[in-house]
């Protein structure tokens, strides 16, 4: 028997086919290791990384639990950010879509807090949102916890670094005690353990380890800090990389990056912490659907950023080796190979020293010049994205979207990509090629006998 086939958990047999048909075929480590406990309703604290596959741990978890004959709110699942919740509540959605009549509601700032109002109105058995709003909500009385069976933290050492400490201590008040608890960190700092302390019971703590280093090739090369910027250029040439994420230590290094690569006529974005909400959710959007090619973002912007098959991750300042392991750890997933470049300027030896220490490596510092760019450009991005004024408050679906665009736009199933339709909002990415069309038929016709506003991204 596959040791790591989820047909060895107590799943029923509509689940085990429904993770099945979302690709979920064998489990993850941190899934192997988490999901026994979790469905036998321990409390557990786990460190893992983004990515490796901890929200379909709490996902089973919670939907083992849930009592569909009660209406209450039964589920919380906090998460730092609006995009982090966002991309949670989307997947639970998915996870779950074999059962019937779940309701779920996402509670985040930068939408109005009356239409979360009425949503809640309406009865939600899960609720993921951000701790801020979550706690405002619950302080209107429009959020009653008091039948909570299970909180979920999310990425904790980020809530903890936000600040977001009182608005916890607001919601837990306001919990039952007799409930389980499962919290998820990357990092295990000692504000974490004692958050631990305040909010679980005896729970078992689960370390999964970061990817195998072993399918990533690594690379550093020398480069002064003033030449850094036509060292990415050599870097990017060289690694003709359909998409990837170039991380900086500063704010202004993602400004002056994305100017000097947006005048060599490279689609990039950049993320970094003054970004407001919806032009923030717009670019994660974007490099999802291979709208652009590069992303350029501090470490804080870029937490909870969870893209599968990244060729390239580039270094344009070398971090502590603890974070350049998480960096790295975004490309090389689920067996791909992938590719981490590094710049390093004289100043930043030692951090080199100290990375090849922490990860027992011997990378050592190549010459740039050495470096032979195959083409003169790099690829253009796949796709365009348009963004569709209406989401599922207003009844849309994937599926109205994909119609219009092939049934009535003419253009081929295969020329449209990913759809991600959100409460009041929707994307949908297509080809480039056929990216005229679909503006020209999604600006003037209606989907489901209504006009909405489009805009390319």
């Amino acid at each position: 028997m596959n040791p790591r086939s989820f047909s060895n958990l107590p799943l029923s047999a509509e689940q085990l086919s429904n993770l099945d048909s979302l690709g979920y075929h064998n489990m993850t480590p941190v899934q192997m290791a988490a999901l026994p406990g979790a469905l036998a309703g321990k409390d557990l604290i786990v460190q893992a990384r983004t990515g490796s596959g901890k929200t379909a741990v709490f996902a089973l978890a919670l939907l083992a639990r849930l009592d569909l004959s009660s209406p209450d709110t039964q589920i919380l699942v906090l998460c730092p950010t609006r995009e982090l919740s966002i991309q949670v509540a989307t997947e639970l959605r998915r996870i779950a879509r074999h059962q019937q009549n779940i309701t779920l509601a996402t509670l985040y700032g930068g939408q109005a807090a009356s239409l979360q109002k009425q949503a809640l109105k309406k009865g939600a058995h899960l609720v993921v949102g951000t701790p801020g709003r979550v706690a405002d909500l619950v302080e209107r009385g429009a959020l009653v916890l008091r039948n909570l069976s299970m909180l979920v933290l999310d990425e904790a050492d980020r809530m903890l670094d936000m600040g977001f400490i009182k608005e916890l201590k607001q919601i837990t008040r306001v919990i039952p005690r007799k409930r389980q608890t499962l919290l998820f960190s990357a990092t295990f700092p000692e504000n974490i353990q004692e958050l631990s302390g305040n909010l679980q019971r005896d729970p078992r703590r689960i370390t999964v380890d970061e990817p195998d280093a072993a399918d990533i090739e690594q690379r550093v090369f020398r480069c002064a800090p003033e030449e850094k910027l036509e060292g990415l250029k050599t870097l990017l040439l060289a690694t003709q990389p359909t998409s990837a994420v170039i991380f900086c230590n500063f704010k202004q290094s993602t400004l002056d990056i994305r100017a000097f690569l947006r005048k060599l006529g490279i689609s990039a974005v950049a993320l970094n912490g003054d970004l407001d909400q919806r032009h923030r959710e717009d670019i994660l959007i974007q490099f999802k659907h291979q709208s652009c090619s590069v992303l350029i973002a501090t470490d804080v912007a870029a937490r909870g950023l969870d893209i599968k098959d990244l060729p390239v991750v580039i270094n344009y300042e070398l971090p502590a080796p603890d974070i350049y392991v998480h960096r790295i750890g975004r490309t090389g997933r689920a067996g791909k190979r992938g590719i981490a470049v590094s710049l390093c300027g004289e100043r930043e030896q030692g951090k080199l020293a100290q990375i090849n220490a922490y990860q027992s490596s011997s990378l050592k510092m190549e010459v740039l010049r050495d470096l032979r760019p195959a083409e003169k450009n790099i690829p253009r991005p796949l796709n365009v994205t348009f963004s569709i004024s209406g989401g599922r408050k207003a009844k849309l679906r994937a599926g109205d979207i994909l119609g219009a665009l092939t049934a009535e736009g003419g253009i081929a199933g295969a020329e449209v990509g990913k759809i991600d339709v959100m409460d009041f909002i929707s994307y949908v990415a297509v080809a480039r090629s056929a990216a005229t069309r679909a503006e020209q038929m999604l600006s003037g016709s209606k989907i489901k006998g209504r006009s909405y506003t489009i805009k390319k991204l």
